[in-house]
């Protein structure tokens, strides 16, 4: 269980980010920086996220909140909102948020144009090194429900890993510290255009055999880009990486598998959007940055290339998976 107590801001009170408020509530001073008035106002009267998180009773210490200003006294500040939205949301706390504050971020995606990672958008925006990312197979579905889990928190600065393993690890959230932020960034970003394709195959039917052909395709591409940034090998094979890999592929809580599966149902874009109610599948914008990239340093990333065409040049699905499995 946790040992070291720390004020915690959280911001973004979509499921994960509730769920980690309230995990780090248990033990930990903490408030959720909540945009939306109207939702804030129904989380505090109900104190529970039916919209993001339903079914969860919010812990009584957990302080709900808009006003940016409750940063200021923030020993570390999570950042749980949409990779597309980190710059700007960064930017809006900048002059509330203390040099010293720990800062860490728990979305999985690359920014669209710059290509940067978000500890890289952190630092630019904050200017600060104090900086970690939060990643690997977590469903926030069943972390908020006590269900055994793993993740890793990364970070260059390695004075700031132990201090944020005591404040978050509980007996049901194991938490193990690591050094390849780059590694496990890059991890969460590639997963999630992997999970797009495998529920692709699932919603066409193909089998579980055709799913682990693309698993096992989406893992080469994981190792191919990780390690053109110079990821570790043990990132890739680690719960960063081949486990989240897994569990967002496999998994019924999984939005980029579901955004998979709604397309073999003939669903539009405008339409899967608009059923996600305001939760964001992160891969549909990382297939487009990372498909970019790789176009301009010539790195082979096939499966990413097929779901970029789907996504974004309406190819037809079976004939994208067909030439995907021709290359396997």
């Amino acid at each position: 269980m946790s040992s070291t107590k720390m004020r915690f801001v959280v911001i973004g009170a979509g499921g994960w980010g509730t769920t980690l408020a309230n995990l780090l509530a248990e033990t930990n001073e903490v408030s959720l920086w909540i945009r939306d008035p109207e939702l804030l106002q129904k989380i505090q009267q109900d104190r529970e996220n039916k919209k993001f998180l339903p079914g969860i009773s919010l812990s009584p210490t957990l302080d709900l909140t808009n006003d940016k200003h409750i940063a200021e006294k923030a020993e570390c500040v999570v950042f749980a909102v949409p990779s597309q939205f980190m710059r700007t949301t960064a930017e809006s706390f900048a002059p509330v948020i203390s040099k010293n504050a720990i800062v860490v971020s728990i979305a999985k995606g690359l920014e669209l144009g710059t290509y940067k990672r978000m500890s890289q958008v952190l630092k630019e925006t904050l200017k600060t090194s104090r900086i970690a990312a939060l990643s690997g197979p977590n469903h926030c579905e069943e972390v908020a429900r006590k269900i055994p889990t793993a993740t890793v928190i990364a970070s260059k600065e390695k004075a700031i890993l132990e201090q944020l393993k005591q404040a978050i690890e509980r007996s049901y959230f194991k938490v193990y510290p690591h050094d390849d932020l780059i590694g496990v960034e890059i991890c969460g970003s590639i997963k999630n255009i992997v999970a797009i394709a495998s529920g692709i195959a699932v919603g066409l039917g193909l089998g579980d055999n055709a799913q682990g052909a693309i698993i096992t395709y989406g893992l080469t591409e994981m190792n191919k880009f990780g390690r053109y940034f110079g990821s570790k090998q043990k990132t890739i094979y680690g719960l960063a990486g081949v486990g989240d890999l897994i569990a967002t592929c496999t998994s019924e809580h999984s939005r980029n598998r579901r955004t998979g599966k709604m397309l073999a149902q003939g669903k539009s874009m405008p339409d899967i959007i608009r059923s996600m109610e305001g939760q964001v599948a992160e891969g549909i914008t990382t297939a487009k940055a990372v498909y970019e990239f790789s176009k301009e340093q010539d790195i082979d990333l096939p499966l990413t290339s097929q779901v970029y065409k789907v996504l974004y040049e309406k190819k037809e699905l079976k004939k994208a998976i067909a030439d995907l499995l021709n290359l396997i």
